[in-house]
């Protein structure tokens, strides 16, 4: 869970080595598949301040130069004006410089720096102009077409499953409820990004205690978790909790079509679930209570896979050694998790097959390759082992947005 107006916990190595990360360079679009664009933004991140070198750019590829000569972590949001999200970067460390690059079209819009990744963060508004239209290949269009129906497909499928959940916290089956909890997160966290980019759902239902707002009531999945594991028993709320959940779940299926989708937002998002499981899943404290990380863990790493698959034929032409590098790493951090397993499943993710088709990711779903042992299992050398997968991993991935619009 990745709040747009809460904070995140992160433990001090994961900020540091996600810091070096985001120290990456991406490349700027100057050429080839794009045009128009604002050139390089220069946004300086302070304690108290988030200075920005212009105000007003065309439309076009947006490539943001961030430095942070703060003394807190911080994170670079571009916004529309109702808070949804355009792009991202996060666990941007004190003296650090991170590059973003997003594809944006005419219209106002807000950068946010949030030092501390608290709070809604110190914001200066921004005009998009008219410009020249970013040119797509048709490779392009059609990477975002098959994302499209991807993110679309695992949350129609979500919603059963969420019911089965449901149903059994109504019914007060603390087994089953125990059961049905991590597959009923599956799908949103392979898509996670384009859940968070409305803003409103993510806190309703992803949040954990230390991630809420002042008079901010917690609901969601992790607040029925705590109540499964840690009290053991369901409190007299658990019914609307358990109804607040499907009903908030309905909205963002409802919504997910609507969602704005580019390659850049695409590659960006592939990274940003990297940083999740760095954030949250290889430090135990997304599922601190039910020690389901694992499942989450891996249903980022194929979300990511999945756009990086889409976006692949148009990768190769621009930066074959970065394909290259990315197959070697998504194959490396894929067998690592299958050492963890406790079914006889693989790794569903198969890099050879259609980007176009989603068996082999929805079959593991009802097969035991989604059966993991529990985290709180897993031992620091272990986890340690895990943390290196993910940031070899997440360092190229940070340079798919600028290989898709060179």
């Amino acid at each position: 869970m990745r709040p747009v107006r809460l904070p995140s916990v992160i433990a001090t190595a994961t900020v540091v080595a996600l810091a070096a990360v985001t120290g990456c360079a991406e490349k700027s679009d100057t050429k080839g598949g794009g045009s128009g664009g604002a050139g390089s933004v220069q946004v300086t991140a302070k304690d108290d301040a988030c200075e920005i070198s212009k105000k007003e750019f065309p439309a076009g590829h947006l490539e943001l130069a961030v430095e942070n000569k703060g003394s807190k972590v911080t994170e670079v949001y571009v916004l529309f004006p109702d808070d949804r999200i355009v792009t991202e970067r996060e666990n941007i460390g004190p003296g650090t410089k991170a590059k973003i690059t997003a594809e944006v079209k005419a219209g106002s819009y807000e950068i946010a720096c949030k030092p501390g990744m608290k709070g809604d963060g110190i914001r200066q508004k921004i005009t998009v102009t008219g410009g020249t239209a970013t040119r797509r290949s048709p490779e392009m269009d059609a990477a975002v077409a098959s994302y499209r129906k991807y993110v679309q497909e695992q949350a129609d499928q979500t919603l059963p499953k969420v019911k089965v959940f449901t149903d059994a916290v109504r019914a007060g089956d603390l087994a089953a409820a125990k059961k049905a909890y991590a597959p009923s997160r599956i799908g949103w966290e392979r898509t996670e990004p384009v859940a968070e980019s409305f803003g409103d759902i993510d806190p309703k239902v992803d949040t954990r205690a230390d991630g809420l707002e002042p008079g901010q009531k917690w609901t969601g999945w992790h607040r029925l978790e705590k109540e499964l594991w840690a009290d053991k028993k369901l409190g007299p709320d658990a019914k609307a909790l358990a109804d607040a959940l499907d009903k908030d779940l309905l909205d963002w299926q409802k919504r997910v079509g609507r969602a704005e989708i580019t390659p850049t937002s695409m590659a960006n998002g592939a990274k940003e679930l990297l940083d999740e499981v760095a954030a949250g899943k290889v430090t135990g404290e997304e599922e601190r209570y039910s020690h389901t990380d694992l499942v989450d863990f891996q249903a980022n790493v194929e979300g990511a896979e999945r756009s990086y698959e889409l976006l692949k034929p148009v990768a190769v032409k621009n930066d074959k050694a970065l394909v290259t590098e990315l197959d070697k790493q998504f194959a490396a951090l894929n067998g690592l998790l299958d050492k963890y397993r406790t079914g006889s499943g693989t790794n569903s993710s198969d890099s050879s097959a259609s980007p176009d088709s989603t068996d082999s990711a929805d079959s593991a779903d009802s097969a035991d390759s989604y059966e993991f042992m529990s985290y709180d299992k897993v031992g620091k050398a272990e986890r340690k082992e895990l943390s290196d997968g993910v940031n070899a991993l997440a360092e190229p991935l940070s340079k798919l947005a600028a290989a898709v619009v060179k």
